[in-house]
């Protein structure tokens, strides 16, 4: 398999196999905690997995033990009249943009605890799948704080409300098993199978018309705040485009000649 690792990058991992770039963050001696090193590293990553047209589908996980425990206090600690609205801004909010505005798939490998920032960050992954021992805390009430970086917005989506108001304000350790049964992600599996199924997600992925994923997330993502109305006319719209594509061409040509599709992503 052709496999690379690329960018100078200092608390992220970017690598790319194929079409699939996997992008880990690499802070395990505190959890994948964030400090700016970490933050900024992932926008870059982010940033090259999205300009790069062979990358087609992305995995984000974590080193070590843990997912991201979220921001890392002691890198803060020593912090006077630190804003934390600038650090949201700088930082966490361009991460969650890049994220949900990412023309591909975006696959979460949760291989251990999510906590504040870093179940913001799982959560807005367009696929999950966590290993059974992971776990999802919403940890920022906790400080006397409030959630951040999209948990406001995914989790009364995922959940229903009573669920997401538990969650934010009592900050309770939600196991996989049970996320998965709220609806918050989609696969558990053991620690020895975990990368086969990311694997195997991914290969999908890659495989995949890529033009058109990317279409569909713009589409729930815009359903969210949306009419019916407004999302007839704006399948119309995206239709028109898929329609157009190579991949349709194949995909109808495949179908008539009853065998798979090799779709190209465009």
């Amino acid at each position: 398999m052709f496999y690379f690792r690329s960018m100078e990058l200092t608390s992220v991992i970017y690598e790319k196999r194929g079409s699939v770039a996997y992008i880990t963050l690499n802070r395990p001696d505190v959890f994948n905690a964030f400090d700016e090193s970490q933050s900024y590293d992932l926008q870059a990553a982010l940033k090259e997995a999205g300009k790069d047209a062979e990358v087609r589908v992305l995995v984000l996980s974590g080193a070590g033990k843990a997912f991201c425990s979220g921001q890392d206090l002691k890198a803060i600690a020593g912090s006077k009249n630190r804003s934390l609205s600038d650090s949201l801004y700088k930082r966490y909010n361009p991460i969650i943009k890049a994220m949900r505005e990412m023309p591909k798939p975006i696959i979460g490998r949760i291989n251990g605890v999510a906590a504040g920032a870093g179940a913001s960050l799982a959560l807005a992954c367009d696929f999950i799948i966590a290993v059974d021992t992971a776990s999802f805390i919403e940890v920022f009430v906790n400080v006397g704080l409030v959630p951040d970086s999209g948990s406001s917005y995914f989790l009364p989506k995922a959940i229903s409300p009573a669920r997401a108001f538990e969650m934010a304000t009592m900050a309770p350790k939600v196991s996989a098993e049970k996320a998965m049964e709220w609806g918050l992600i989609n696969r558990v599996v053991s620690a020895e199978v975990l990368d086969e199924e990311v694997s195997k997600v991914a290969d999908y992925y890659a495989n995949a018309p890529t033009m058109a994923i990317g279409m569909i997330k713009k589409m729930l993502n815009k359903a969210g705040h949306s009419d019916l109305q407004t999302m007839l006319q704006y399948e119309a719209y995206c239709q028109e485009i898929a329609g157009r594509s190579n991949d349709y061409r194949e995909g109808v040509t495949a179908f008539n000649e009853k065998r798979k599709p090799a779709f190209k992503g465009n």
